[in-house]
């Protein structure tokens, strides 16, 4: 909350000229020198706040500095409150792998995508299976098969890295 305040000149602060001013009620005041538009907010009670400084010349509201204030902090905090995070799971299979193993890391997948999480499916090859990496292609394919209904599959099967990427299917 404290960078608001940094930003934000306000009062004496501001360090133009002439601004462009717009009283309390939103009504347009004119341009005029910064002198004027200040006495002006000193009649009202009320503080200059410059909204907008990369204008032609800035301009300038007369307002209550701290309502403004809180009101830029609720803004930001229903905004965080909205945003959602993006969690990426990974499970990671053997080009070996028995079926009730399978069957366990298959379940693993089901409740990540229940919980709307990405899920990195990664195949681990060892030693002599590089040279095989065909069969642990096969167990990936599988795992795109099964869950071709409830996620989106994003295959990436590289020289050295072969995963795939399963994002959950939006119900709408």
């Amino acid at each position: 909350m404290s960078n608001i305040s940094d930003k934000t000149r306000i009062n004496e602060r501001i360090r133009a000229r002439e601004v462009r001013v717009i009283s309390a009620d939103g009504e347009q005041l004119g341009v005029m020198s910064s002198r004027e538009a200040l006495s002006k907010a000193r009649e009202a009670e009320l503080d200059l706040v410059e909204v907008s400084p990369n204008a032609k010349p800035p301009v300038c509201k007369i307002m209550d500095y701290g309502k403004y204030k809180y009101e830029l902090a609720r803004k930001a905090k229903e905004a965080k409150k909205k945003q959602k995070l993006v969690v990426v799971k990974e499970v990671k299979f053997k080009a070996r792998i028995d079926k009730h193993d399978f069957e366990t890391k298959i379940g693993k997948i089901e409740k990540f995508l229940a919980k709307e999480n990405k899920v990195k499916v990664s195949l681990m090859l060892f030693g002599r299976e590089r040279m095989h990496a065909d069969l642990g292609v096969k167990i990936l394919e599988q795992v795109a098969e099964r869950f071709s209904e409830t996620a989106d599959v994003d295959k990436k099967y590289g020289e050295k890295q072969k995963h795939i990427m399963l994002t959950p299917k939006k119900n709408v």
